[in-house]
């Protein structure tokens, strides 16, 4: 019933394709009847709930498919290939969109007590989906719920607070509770990194910036992302890039948005990572469509 009552709040308020602001920070709404294959994105912390449809996330070569019996978690931030694989408009896409808040998780997760699943942390890797449970179910109704403007000023952060707790108490709650634990120096490092794509970087870098020896962080990190570092900052300097030439940057600038010296080296790992060069992926993706 409560995903019912979701679905047609969404309806109501998005009769048309698009994304829509909720007045709550970090919280949006969407829907979408066009079938869009999977391409280059960049997730940044975040839950996705689907009240209608499916999503794909691939992370990694991992496909990740998803309706409204799971949402998707995403801790850190992650480069992914997304798509709406089934969107029709006899079967629109429709969901919720949370921007998870990196310091409410961490106060939450140190009021939690840093309560730990080690089973259940170690089967999911940069991504998860968990099924809905009763408390995210409602948290998120009544959180959507919320329209008058002075509704969404009083209570807008408390409901906000209540989803995110809801979201660590539920199965995907110790992935989650890992992720934003104090001190999580393989956060640390992606924040970093994720921030500086122009940079040079190197393992010897980011392990300093986690405090770990060389081999640990390694290990550690393609545990958390299932990539190792070196892949994990290609893939994040390359997915970047798409999406800015996606949205009318030209090749070049792009390139060195993203901290590429050499356009020819650019294009090389760009084409070997994608199967297309990016001047073809310029021009099959102009701004607006992608």
């Amino acid at each position: 019933m409560t995903k019912t009552t979701l679905r047609h709040t969404i309806e109501g308020r998005m009769p048309e394709d698009g994304l829509v602001q909720t007045g709550v920070r970090g919280v949006q709404l969407f829907r979408a009847t066009e079938a869009v294959p999977c391409i280059p994105a960049v997730y940044e912390p975040c839950v996705i709930a689907i009240v209608s449809g499916a999503k794909e996330a691939v992370l990694d070569g991992y496909h990740h498919v998803y309706d409204h019996r799971d949402y998707l978690i995403c801790p850190l931030s992650m480069p992914v290939e997304a798509g709406t694989p089934t969107a029709a408009p006899d079967n629109p896409l429709m969901g919720v969109y949370i921007a998870l808040d990196t310091r409410l998780m961490t106060e939450l997760t140190m009021e939690m007590g840093h309560a730990t699943a080690a089973g259940s942390v170690a089967e999911a890797r940069g991504i998860r989906l968990s099924p809905w449970d009763d408390g995210f179910a409602e948290a998120l109704l009544r959180l959507v719920q919320l329209e008058d403007s002075t509704d969404l000023a009083i209570l807008g952060e408390a409901r906000l607070r209540e989803l995110h707790y809801a979201i660590l108490k539920g199965d995907a709650g110790a992935f989650a509770r890992q992720a934003f634990a104090p001190g999580n120096g393989i956060a640390r490092a992606i924040w970093h990194l994720t921030n500086h794509l122009h940079d040079a970087v190197s393992i010897d870098d980011m392990a300093t910036r986690a405090g770990m020896s060389r081999a640990v962080f390694h290990r550690r990190f393609k545990e958390a992302t299932t990539m190792s570092p070196i892949q994990f900052a290609k893939a994040m300097r390359l997915n970047h890039a798409a999406m800015k030439i996606s949205a009318g940057m030209t090749v070049s600038e792009a390139a060195m948005d993203v901290g590429y010296v050499s356009p020819s080296q650019f294009s090389r790992e760009f084409k070997r990572m994608y199967g297309t060069s990016p001047r073809q992926w310029s021009a099959a993706y102009q701004p607006g469509r992608a």
